[in-house]
């Protein structure tokens, strides 16, 4: 995803979609197979997952409200079967902005306790994600299987991790994996500290999800390129480095302040491209910080 497109996802994240609404015109969205059954599709916000078949159209988040038409348009294009499910990874506005739009061209909206309950009582200049149509009316706690065209698809809760409503699908048929945020493929990651997120939770997510995929499972990450084991291992050990180094430095004594401005602790990584224009070096140093001096 570039830089632009990343400042536009996070300004409708916290301003609401219609306030920027003029500014997905011109997006785009490109679909990629995966299996015979399954897509990715990427516009801009979080990347869609599709599943098509007899059974009809299930769909993995929705972007903005107003791009339903483009991403109806796309899907329509693989199946013209009926709208049956769409599951919420989590209750952002870049994931869930299209709710009500979805839910009215037929889908039944599924997502983890606390996603309906932060939708809706979260406060959005955007009325339509928390209005009654844009709500989970299936909701879950730990885990929850569907079976849908021709495969078991088991989605399960990563527990205060990017949020505290986080939810990995994994296709056992088709071997793929939909992350959502809890995997921000080639970036550091936004760990919502406000929303129940944490680096623990965090880095028991990637776990989580590494624990049902092998060497071919195609993976559809909550935010930039279709990715794979390799990449997602590698993901890990970045997450896993910062927070040896921050505790290290928390043991120290170091205050937050003196952590997120030395940018030794993370030149290994923003070497690499992990820094970007909302999560820079300095802000995950200082997120890290806050979530392990908070457990510790």
């Amino acid at each position: 995803m570039k830089i632009s497109q990343a400042l536009l996802f996070i300004s409708i994240l916290f301003l609401g979609t219609s306030t920027y609404a003029q500014g997905l015109d011109d997006v785009r969205i490109k679909t990629t197979k995966l299996s015979e059954n399954v897509y990715m599709l990427v516009g801009a916000g979080g990347n869609i997952g599709i599943s098509v078949g007899d059974d009809g159209v299930f769909i993995i988040d929705d972007q903005f409200a107003a791009l339903t038409s483009k991403i109806e348009a796309a899907i329509r294009k693989l199946s013209d079967k009926p709208f049956q499910f769409l599951v919420n990874t989590h209750f952002h506005g870049d994931h869930t902005g299209g709710n009500e739009n979805i839910h009215n061209l037929g889908a039944t909206i599924i997502a983890h306790d606390n996603v309906r309950q932060r939708l809706e009582t979260t406060p959005k200049r955007d009325k339509t994600m928390n209005s009654k149509d844009a709500l989970p009316v299936i909701t879950f706690n730990d885990k929850l299987n569907l079976h849908v065209n021709g495969e078991k698809v088991t989605i399960f809760h990563a527990e205060h991790a990017h949020t505290d409503g986080d939810a990995l699908l994994y296709f056992t048929k088709s071997n793929v994996l939909h992350t959502g945020d809890t995997y921000f493929k080639g970036w550091y990651p936004y760990i919502d500290l406000n929303a129940g997120g944490s680096v623990n939770g965090y880095i028991e997510a990637v776990k989580q999800g590494l624990n049902v995929i092998n060497e071919d499972t195609k993976i559809i990450p909550g935010h930039g390129s279709l990715s794979n084991k390799k990449e997602y291992e590698s993901y890990l050990v970045m997450l896993e480095t910062l927070k040896t180094r921050i505790l290290e430095e928390i043991k120290k004594g170091r205050s937050e302040d003196e952590v997120s401005a030395d940018n030794s602790i993370t030149k290994t990584f923003d070497d690499l491209g992990y820094s970007w224009s909302f999560i820079n070096s300095e802000k995950i140093r200082r997120t890290f910080y806050k979530s392990l001096k908070s457990s510790n």
